[in-house]
């Protein structure tokens, strides 16, 4: 009787091995279910990402629909465009200063100098050219003579 129950006990043991066996390794298993879950996370990442990009998207059309604001911004940044009136002033470094990062420059003795060329500003005038007044005539239209020479 001691031998039926080893041998039915021996049994029991396997199939809960087996199924054990199946739960950690076999299809759809723990491993396969911990791996979906780490998908799931990064597809749920993903998706947030992707819904502030719309939502900003989204927010810019609206600027875009109902506002000059948005228009004349994208219009001076990325098209380079002024109002009339306005003077453009592009900031062109020199070509053979180096660049600083303090807005000095440490010299072999030690002291401190100043950079030796600050930035050229070039004014970029936009627009129609002035135009000049005519003459005045002075009352009575007598011209003044120009002296011969």
């Amino acid at each position: 009787m001691k031998r039926g129950w080893f041998l039915a006990l021996v049994a029991l043991a396997l199939l809960v091995a087996g199924l054990q066996a199946k739960l950690w390794w076999g299809d759809g298993g723990w491993r396969e279910a911990q791996a979906l879950r780490r998908t799931v996370a990064e597809q749920k990442a993903e998706n947030a990402r992707l819904q502030q990009r719309n939502d900003a998207l989204a927010a810019e059309v609206e600027d875009l629909k109902s506002g000059e604001a948005a228009v004349e911004e994208r219009a001076r940044s990325e098209l380079g465009m002024v109002k009339p009136g306005e003077t453009f002033y592009r900031v062109v470094e020199p070509r053979n200063a180096a660049p600083v990062d303090d807005g000095v420059i440490a010299t072999d003795e030690g002291r401190d100098v100043p950079p030796v060329e600050p930035p050229l500003v070039e004014p970029t005038p936009v627009g129609p050219p002035p135009v000049e007044p005519p003459p005045v005539e002075p009352p009575g239209g007598e011209r003044p003579t120009e002296p011969a020479q």
